[in-house]
């Protein structure tokens, strides 16, 4: 009845994942390492590769390559909860034909002794994500019917919210199954925050496809891109007006702008800082981490967001 599918870049945590899912179904694991040393799995996983152009492409690759009638998405750092394979049988036995796919439960352990560092928040918010592939079961002809994913988006960001819309639009119901995943945090390294951020540059694409209230209809919030932008504008002014005073240029007006300038860069900065920080453990690492990337954050945000916008429309 289903097939697992999970894309995977070759994590140790691989094995985690294989071995939760169990030898009772078919499991297709798409390699999408342009090249490496073949994965060591269980005699009944079938190995697909992908030539590592994105979790969306190595996706394609996996429900093709599946011959049952629904297809179960998983990604290589999760871990099914125990009795995960009848649980997601009771999910899909029994629904309507206008159900097209099947949300698991996702769970993300957090440490009880202290309060969640900022990456540990970020990871948290798969719990309530709508329609993540981390544990996503779609019907395989409905994925026919819809193109699969779309692999414009080369990253693990946003390709599985436009393949929701397209399916709803199509006229199919998507659910939430009882079945549990765990989604462990991974520990990405100090600049982790700074790297999501060319994400930004799939928001573009998903309002060239979705049209601007495409964040209301997968449950996303609004984003901080306009006052990352404005953050990025008051520190460019500040700069470049300091820049003419030191120059001379400007007269007396300049000084006083670049001050002006720099006092909301610093404000908006400020905020947006102790914004992560006040939740978080507050440790001196921690603060040291979320006061350089919320220094470096706004500029790069916007950057990828142009680059994005500048890619859309071409």
């Amino acid at each position: 009845m289903i097939t697992v599918v999970i894309p995977t870049v070759g994590r140790p945590s691989l094995r985690d994942t294989v071995a939760a899912v169990g030898p009772g179904v078919p499991v297709v694991v798409v390699d999408d390492r342009k090249a490496g040393a073949p994965l060591e799995l269980p005699a009944h996983v079938r190995v697909v590769r992908s030539g590592g152009h994105g979790p969306a492409a190595a996706r394609n690759a996996g429900w093709r390559a599946a011959e049952t009638p629904w297809v179960v998405f998983l990604d290589d750092d999760v871990v099914p909860a125990p009795g995960w394979t009848e649980a997601v049988w009771k999910d899909l036995v029994d629904l309507p034909d206008e159900v097209a796919g099947s949300q698991g439960r996702i769970t993300v352990p957090l440490p009880a002794e202290r309060r969640p560092t900022d990456a540990e928040r970020h990871t948290a918010g798969l719990v309530d994500a709508a329609w993540v592939t981390a544990d996503m079961a779609y019907r395989r002809a409905v994925l026919e019917a819809v193109g699969g994913f779309d692999e414009r988006f080369p990253r693990a960001y946003r390709e599985d919210s436009d393949l929701a819309l397209r399916v709803r639009r199509a006229g199919h119901r998507l659910v939430r199954g009882e079945r549990v995943t765990e989604h462990p945090v991974r520990a990405d390294g100090f600049w982790a925050s700074v790297r999501f951020q060319r994400g930004n540059a799939d928001d573009a694409l998903m309002r060239r496809l979705h049209g601007p209230d495409w964040r209301a209809a997968v449950g996303s919030g609004p984003g901080r891109l306009r006052l990352h932008a404005v953050t990025t504008a008051a520190g460019l002014t500040a700069a470049l007006l300091a820049g003419a005073a030191l120059a001379r240029r400007g007269g007396r007006v300049a000084p006083a702008l670049a001050g002006v300038a720099g006092l909301g860069w610093g404000a908006l900065t400020a905020e947006f800082a102790w914004r992560r920080v006040a939740p978080g453990p507050r440790t001196p690492d921690e603060v040291l981490r979320m006061v350089l990337t919320s220094v470096v954050i706004p500029p790069v945000a916007c950057a990828h967001r142009l680059r994005g916008e500048r890619k859309v429309r071409r």
